[in-house]
């Protein structure tokens, strides 16, 4: 990859300044691209888009990382470990900031033991009207090479594909606002319902093929087998927690970082136990910080045939 132009050293430019996670992981989420072409006609307008961070909200931010009281109330003590329910959290927060929060995690329930569904936010439309958005931060690895459809874009532990969470989102989740038990909770009627889709896509060998209906300038990086990370560029590497897959990682100088044969040694131990794919940053050193400068997932050296066979049983 050429780091110059990569996605990282962008947000570090507009973004070095912030130094808490929590602040950084919000930035990342209003300032990526949208994974998803809200333009294209496979989504047939039904994609939201945040538009361009404008400058008062990037002092916000700024202010907001000088004094992260307000956030960290917001996402409260508990301990995250589900990174969907912590980016959602950050944005609920951004929205209340803004003004345009009606309900987050709103549930609807036909019955006691019948749960519908849940309106991730609904946000103020204008007068008298309610805009529905179902969020999410996903994180795709193509399995195919050059193929360009949407179930090639598989996730890391192979449960689920963007073709999948599409056809749900647009089935099920986006109509919610029509059913009749939604219909008698909603304070206002829900007059727009779209979806909001961050997240990061990983290629093989730095293979970046166009797809349809994806952002051109959506975040990006690569994927290998554990026997192949002797071709990754780079000479230092951390393994990034869940909670820090969503911005490019700043870091501490004193940070530990792992040079290729750590990193393999570390990989085969946790593969001989686990079969979950790995996210690694390759990380550059700078006097007083270290920082992300490009990013890919390690998986099993068996990962690519039981993506096959979770292919080959899905139905036609």
């Amino acid at each position: 990859m050429d780091h110059a132009a990569s996605y990282q050293a962008g947000f570090h430019r507009r973004w070095g300044h912030l130094r808490q996670d929590r602040v950084r992981a919000l930035a990342w989420l209003l300032d990526a691209p949208d994974l998803l072409d809200a333009a294209a006609p496979e989504w047939a307008g039904r994609i939201a888009t945040l538009g361009p961070v404008t400058q008062d909200v990037a002092d916000w931010l700024a202010r907001l990382d000088l004094d992260p009281a307000r956030l960290d109330a917001a996402l409260g003590d508990k301990i995250h470990t589900r990174l969907g329910l912590y980016a959602e959290k950050l944005m609920a927060f951004y929205f209340a900031e803004q003004g345009r929060l009606v309900r987050h995690g709103l549930q609807v329930r036909a019955s006691r033991n019948d749960t519908v569904g849940e309106f991730d936010f609904l946000l103020e439309n204008g007068p008298g009207a309610l805009t529905h958005i179902e969020f999410a931060t996903k994180f795709y690895l193509l399995d195919g090479g050059g193929s360009n459809e949407f179930d090639a874009l598989v996730g890391p532990n192979l449960a689920d594909t963007l073709g999948l969470k599409m056809r749900k989102v647009f089935d099920r989740q986006l109509a919610l606002g029509d059913h009749p038990a939604a219909q008698a909770l909603l304070p206002l009627p829900v007059t727009q319902a779209q979806a909001l889709v961050k997240g990061w896509l990983f290629y093989p060998s730095g293979n970046w093929p166009a797809m349809r209906g994806i952002t051109a300038a959506h975040c990006r990086g690569f994927w290998c087998a554990l026997d192949e990370i002797d071709d990754i560029a780079g000479e230092e590497f951390l393994l990034l927690p869940k909670l820090q897959w969503l911005a490019p990682l700043r870091a501490h100088p004193a940070t530990p970082l792992m040079s290729h044969p750590k990193l393999h040694a570390a990989l085969a131990d946790q593969f001989a136990s686990s079969s979950t794919p790995v996210l690694v940053a390759t990380m550059r050193r700078h006097d007083d910080f270290i920082e992300e400068v490009d990013r890919g997932f390690i998986v099993p050296t068996d990962w690519r045939s039981r993506a096959a066979q979770m292919q080959l049983a899905k139905p036609a």
